[in-house]
């Protein structure tokens, strides 16, 4: 086309074909699949959180977070399986190892996991029996048996009293939780800090998993996604630690909430910014208004955070806005993922711009 000429053809609008969108748009249920990010999410910040406070000697916020994984990992999974729609499903990823593959490396970290925090947790909160819970010595017990044994040999009557068969073997069984119980801290200890590698994974897969898509809003924040996760998963994990801790021992949970919370905002903003028109679901529409509320109730969560050691009712709006913010958060970003991928423009517009780009730059290589 000549210079000052004008073009005889409109711009084209960018319309679904037939009815039908562009790419097929995602078909991940609400409330299933964003609930199951935040809990997954938080089950792996919970799990660095009780592993740096089991190293400190924290034991009150190390038992609080180690729970805090154990749950969130159990009803993640339980939210899985609803996503799904039959367990057996989730067992057939478990039947091959595809490290290309998100789903099937996040369905064996999630296994794993759950298996680690659990441990954690149980050791946490089981209390040793010893044998003297009946109220029987077990020297008597040993000295009971011997002398029976002695009785039915020679024939002689024993001076020592009996002890009920029953209560003997009461006695035995309370000694072998005694021996479990005593081996369950050690094991628990290791559990929690084989957590803390799953942790950090557990917290950013779920960011690779949408990513790896052909939703534009999902794609093209790849950048961005895995630090937002990270983020929203400490500051949630944070939150709950706050919640359930004395205030005393809440002090690193605060600091981990706070950080959570400008980790999060920092990458939202950078994400929104850098996607440019891929990036309009993030700001319009519903998502919009979602990812919108997630940011004020995550900044003001945090900032309350920083003052929530004076007292539990600061504590509790802080931890309680920033479960809320994380949680739409969640629900902004699938909502976001599902408005790009209705609207054509979305995909049709970028892959235009990278066509033209590219003819520019090879005519530039032709001049030169």
């Amino acid at each position: 086309m000549r210079r000052g000429e004008e073009t005889m053809v409109p711009e084209a609008e960018f319309r679904s074909y037939y009815g039908q969108p562009v790419i097929k748009s995602p078909v991940w249920h609400e409330p299933h699949m964003p609930l199951y990010l935040y809990l997954g999410g938080t089950s792996g910040a919970a799990s660095m959180i009780s592993a740096v406070a089991t190293l400190a000697g924290r034991d009150r916020l190390a038992l609080t977070a180690r729970v805090t994984a154990a749950v969130g990992a159990t009803a993640g999974a339980g939210f899985l399986v609803a996503e799904l729609g039959r367990p057996e499903r989730f067992l057939n990823m478990l039947r091959v190892f595809k490290p290309t593959s998100p789903m099937s490396v996040g369905s064996w970290l999630l296994a794993a996991h759950s298996g680690l925090t659990a441990l954690a947790a149980v050791s946490a909160v089981a209390v040793p029996y010893g044998p003297g819970i009946t109220g029987v010595p077990p020297a008597r017990i040993a000295a009971s048996s011997a002398a029976s044994f002695t009785a039915r040999v020679t024939g002689r009557a024993s001076r020592i009293a009996p002890v009920p068969y029953a209560k003997v073997a009461y006695v035995a069984r309370v000694a072998k939780i005694a021996h479990v119980a005593r081996i369950l801290p050690v094991a628990g200890d290791a559990a929690a800090l084989a957590a803390m590698v799953t942790g950090p994974l557990m917290s950013t897969y779920t960011a690779v998993l949408v990513a790896d898509t052909a939703v534009p809003a999902w794609h093209e924040a790849h950048r961005e996604l895995p630090f937002l996760f990270a983020g929203s998963a400490l500051a949630s994990a944070g939150a709950m630690a706050m919640l359930v801790t004395p205030r005393r021992e809440a002090g690193p949970a605060r600091a981990a909430a706070v950080l959570g919370a400008a980790v999060e905002t920092a990458a939202g903003t950078v994400m929104e910014h850098r996607l440019g028109l891929v990036g309009e679901p993030y700001r319009l529409g519903r998502p919009g208004r979602l990812m919108r509320t997630a940011r004020a109730l995550t900044v003001g969560g945090a900032l309350l955070a920083t003052v929530a050691g004076r007292g539990r009712t600061l504590t509790a709006l802080s931890g309680l806005a920033l479960t809320a913010g994380a949680l739409c958060t969640r629900f902004g970003i699938l909502a976001a993922g599902k408005a790009s991928a209705a609207d054509p423009k979305y995909t049709v517009v970028p892959q235009r711009e990278r066509l033209d780009a590219a003819a520019e730059s090879r005519t530039r290589e032709r001049v030169t």
